[in-house]
C-alpha cells in the first residue's frame, strides 16, 4: 500500500512540475510575441490617434473650402455667361 501512495505522490508532483512549466512556456512565449508586435509597431509607419485627428479636420476644412470656391466659381461663370449674352453698346466714336 505504501508504494502505491508513493507512486500517486510521484505522479501528482510530476503533474504540478508539468503545469509549472506549461505556464513558464506560456509566459515566455507571451514576451516574445509581445516582443515582436512592438518592434514592428515601432517600425511601421503608424500615427497616433491625435495626429490622424488633426488631419482628418484639416481634410474636411479643405473640403468645405473646396465647395464655397467650387460655388463661387460657378456664380462668376454664371455673370459672365450672362454678361458675354447681352448685346455690346457700340463704342463711341470720336468727333474729329
Amino acid at each position: 500500500m505504501q508504494t502505491r501512495g508513493g507512486m500517486f505522490d510521484d505522479l501528482s508532483k510530476l503533474m504540478t512540475n508539468a503545469a509549472g512549466v506549461a505556464q513558464g512556456m506560456r509566459a515566455e512565449a507571451e514576451t516574445a510575441i509581445r516582443a515582436q508586435l512592438e518592434r514592428w509597431i515601432g517600425e511601421a509607419n503608424l500615427v497616433s490617434r491625435d495626429e490622424f485627428d488633426a488631419v482628418r479636420e484639416m481634410a474636411v476644412k479643405a473640403r468645405e473650402e473646396n465647395e464655397r470656391l467650387a460655388a463661387r466659381l460657378a456664380e462668376l461663370e454664371a455673370k459672365l455667361a450672362g454678361a458675354a449674352a447681352k448685346p455690346a453698346k457700340a463704342p463711341r466714336q470720336a468727333k474729329d
